[in-house]
This record gives structure tokens, sequence and C-alpha cells, in this order.
């Protein structure tokens, strides 16, 4: 479990962010951290303001903090971005934007601490990654909007792509949610259960077997009578063969991968 937020140097820094959640949030050496590049600061914490992750939010078990790229953009109306190099249609964002603001947030960073950009011609996000980044001391998300990111800032900063999927948003914040949420759940003291994570889709290369719970009858649908019998050898079989069945059946590919030897 990790230590008391009151454990370990601190330094306070006023800010002015949405939500309750993000005002004066000092940093803590041993919790891990978000922080978040982005067009919309406001759009944070959304989501990860709720259920658990909210309330590991709110109990510093993790932390989150955005930087507005706005502030860094050029000139009197604050430009982030240009036409394509080449032609083209959209808008790019600029290196001279882009890298100002990754410079302020990794001269947060300690340990390690990766930078992810929300790319959807990235590497696709798993829970196994998932697992990795909640083993770092925190990470940076650069949040893409329009036609990308100027590429010299990907390749200068050796930044990562990562893709929810194959599909286009409009922008990498929801994206960057997700993955947040993802890692959270994973860091110590947030689950109350930590053996939730152990049997859940993709923890063990399979999809995770059915789940059924009281009134014992519904709409003329019984739970299966293995789960009744308490014979927790049974059940155990039961739930792994169901596991196997559902990822052949749904997922052939991950079913491959969990059958190569």
């Amino acid at each position: 479990m990790k230590p008391p937020r009151s454990h370990g140097r601190q330094s306070v820094r006023a800010t002015l962010k949405p939500r309750e959640l993000m005002q004066d949030v000092p940093d803590y050496a041993d919790v891990w951290q978000a922080r978040i590049i982005t067009l919309f600061p406001e759009l944070f914490p959304g989501v990860l303001g709720a259920s658990l992750t909210g309330k590991a939010l709110n109990d510093g078990l993790w932390q989150l903090h955005t930087h507005d790229l706005r502030a860094h953009g050029i000139g009197k109306h604050r430009n982030v971005d240009d036409t394509p190099a080449g032609g083209g249609a959209g808008m790019v964002l600029r290196a001279d934007v882009v890298g100002p603001a990754i410079e302020e947030a990794q001269s947060h960073a300690r340990g390690r601490w990766p930078i992810l950009y929300m790319s959807p011609r990235g590497r696709p996000f798993t829970q196994s990654m998932a697992r990795d980044l909640a083993t770092c001391t925190g990470v940076t998300m650069l949040c893409g909007r329009f036609e990308g990111v100027d590429e010299r800032v990907l390749a200068h900063y050796n930044v990562t792509e990562v893709s929810l999927g194959d599909f286009v948003m409009t922008g990498g914040e929801l994206a960057a949610q997700a993955m947040i949420d993802a890692t959270v759940r994973l860091l110590p003291g947030v689950l109350g259960n930590a053996e939730s994570t152990v049997e859940e889709s993709h923890s063990s290369g399979l999809l995770e077997h059915p789940q059924y719970t009281r009134p014992a009858t519904w709409e003329g649908h019984d739970i299966p009578s293995v789960l009744m019998s308490g014979n927790h050898g049974e059940i155990a079989k039961w739930r792994q063969a169901q596991a196997q069945e559902l990822t052949q059946t749904r997922r052939p590919d991950l079913w491959a991968r969990y059958k190569k030897p």
C-alpha cells in the first residue's frame, strides 16, 4: 500500500484548474502522476473524477495535471497550428508550440516516465501496456488535434504513439482518459479487492468468464448449477472452460496468441 499523502517531500504550486479535485494539488514524490498536454484542459478530470478513479484522485493515490497548449501559442493570438508543409487539408500542431509544452510537463518527471501521443497510427493500447504504465513513476500524454503533430517533435522527444483502436477521433482527450482509467485501477489501493484484476478480461490472455448474481432465477433463466454447488474446484474448472470458449469464439486473434507455444 502507498504511504499516507503526508509522506515525502512536496512542492505546492497554486493552480487554477476546473473541478475541485484538481485545485492547488501538491506533488508527492511517491504518487503516480499523469500529465496531460491538451488544448482543452477543461475536459479533465472528466470521467476520471468519478467512481473509483475519482475517489483515488481525491485520496491522493494518484495525481492529474494538465498543461495548456494554448499557453505556449505563438504571437498575439496564441496560434498553435499551421498549414501542412507540402500542402494538403487541415492544420498541424506546431513544433515550437508542442515542444515547450512537453518541456514544461517533463520538468516534473522523475524515474521511468514515458511520453505518449494519442494517435490512430500508434501501437494498440492493451492491458499489458496498462500494467506497465502502472509500474512507471508517471506518464505524460499528448492529446493531438487537427491533422496531428509536427513529426519532428515526436522524434526529438522519443514519443510513443498509442491508439485505442482502428478509428479516428476529433482529439486525444477521450483516449487519454480511457488509458489513464485502465492504468489507475491497477495502482495499489485503488481497487478495494486486488484480486478483482486477476481473472478479468485480458489479464490472463483470455476474455473473462460470465458472471451471475441473485436472484437465482430471473425471467426463466437460472444461474448455472455448478456456481451454486459450493464446489470451488468445479467452479474454477467451469470458469476456465467458459473463458476459453468465449475467447475462441469472439476473439480468435487472442485465442491464437494464448494457444501459441
